[in-house]
């Protein structure tokens, strides 16, 4: 058996991890918001045992110059205010659906076809969602 001290270290954490990624979360939105993006979602996937991230944060542009504004504005934003910067990013070339991986929290930013062929949302659709204005 552990020590309570562990534990209690452990617990806590748990905590600073969440406030991290409530932090990220919110700094996501507001420079999605800041961008016009549209249709946001936040889907909690930390009990989905398959999932490769805490969280999903999925939005749209309406053309690839948008998309690509938004990506750029959530990476500024977040290196700016959280001096987080990603792990990794994808599909900056195409920016027809731009990934940005901060390891706990996934940003999608899409094209609305792009988003409706691929389904994300469907696709991991036991996961709660919160929708976000745009």
């Amino acid at each position: 058996m552990e020590p309570l001290s562990v534990l209690a270290n452990r617990q806590r954490s748990g905590v600073t991890r969440l406030t991290k990624n409530a932090k990220i979360l919110k700094s996501i939105v507001k420079a999605i918001q800041d961008k016009k993006g549209e249709r946001i979602v936040a889907l909690d996937l930390r009990k989905i045992h398959e999932a490769v991230a805490d969280f999903f944060i999925i939005c749209e542009g309406g053309s690839t110059t948008q998309v690509k504004a938004i990506a750029d504005s959530v990476e500024h934003e977040l290196k700016q205010e959280l001096e987080e910067v990603p792990y990794r990013h994808e599909g900056q070339q195409a920016s027809q659906w731009i990934l940005i991986d901060y390891v706990n929290v996934v940003v999608h930013v899409m094209l609305p076809e792009t988003r409706k062929f691929y389904r994300l949302e469907e696709m991991w659709s036991d996961a709660p969602m919160t929708e976000y204005k745009g």
